[in-house]
């Protein structure tokens, strides 16, 4: 009776890269989220609780939550409609409008502050256009919103083009040749199945922005209980040798950021579920 050769891993060394991606997952991941949680661990909990909700940092938590989110949503809609654009249509200059979408990933991200706030100060090209509008966008929410969604754009364009390119253009076509009306056949059709990938980078684009210091350190401003955001406080309390008060609240943000992203992926896994059921 013949014996059927064992089946063989489709990665030869499977177990030696297994293995060399959890230690290196390990190293640059696991163990200093540890460390993040032991040096946070060293205050009791009355100091760390007070510390933790202190006046002045709940108004950078609402500030970077807040503007993170908003900025997000903003690059979802935006983020989308630039994707479609470079999908669907052709034009002179495309090739240097898809290069220029990559940009945030390149400047560093001081430098993009410094321009974002040379752009919008109230003698700026833009600025100067506004303040008579009564709007003030330097030194304010406004300011940090506008340098947020400057840094995640790229991550929602990104996400959502190849999408949008490996649609079939026959379920579109048939759904027209059926009387459907082209708002139909968008909300209907094509925005399901994009939906998954919309949330995904919408989601990095939110993930990015939490976490944001070089771009929105210039245009903020930095005032206390107005435009601090969290990171800049945690720099705060690192430059007064507050170890301990900094990863105190490095582990409130890191908690409240996973327990986001994780109700986020669960939304978008629904959003698949249904897609594929449909």
């Amino acid at each position: 009776m013949l014996k059927l050769p064992k089946s063989r891993s489709v990665i030869p060394g499977f177990g030696l890269s297994m293995g060399f991606t959890l230690l290196y997952l390990g190293l640059i991941v696991l163990i200093p989220l540890v460390a993040l949680f032991l040096r946070a661990a060293g205050l009791t909990w009355p100091v760390f609780w007070e510390t933790v909700t202190n006046d002045r940092v709940i108004a950078s938590y609402q500030l970077s939550f807040g503007a993170s989110l908003v900025a997000a949503l903003v690059n979802g809609v935006f983020g989308f409609i630039v994707a479609w654009v470079l999908v669907r249509y052709s034009f002179p200059g495309k090739k240097i409008v898809d290069a220029l979408v990559d940009l945030p990933f390149a400047l560093p991200t001081a430098v993009a502050g410094i321009a974002l706030t040379t752009l919008y100060a109230e003698n700026g090209w833009i600025g100067k256009l506004l303040v008579p509008l009564g709007i003030k966008t330097a030194y304010s929410p406004l300011g940090i919103m506008i340098a947020l969604t400057f840094i995640g754009i790229p991550f929602v364009v990104r996400t959502v083009q190849p999408v949008l390119e490996e649609l079939d253009k026959e379920t579109e076509e048939a759904a027209v040749s059926l009387g459907a009306y082209r708002g139909r056949t968008f909300f209907k059709v094509l925005f399901p199945q994009v939906l998954p990938a919309l949330i995904t980078g919408m989601t990095m684009a939110f993930a990015r922005a939490v976490g944001e210091y070089g771009s929105v350190v210039f245009i903020s401003g930095n005032m206390p209980y107005k435009t601090e955001i969290t990171p800049l406080l945690i720099m705060t309390k690192l430059e007064q040798f507050d170890y301990a008060g900094a990863t105190a609240i490095a582990a409130v943000m890191l908690i409240i950021s996973f327990i986001l992203l994780l109700v986020t992926n669960v939304l978008q896994a629904r959003s698949q579920r249904k897609l594929i059921s449909g």
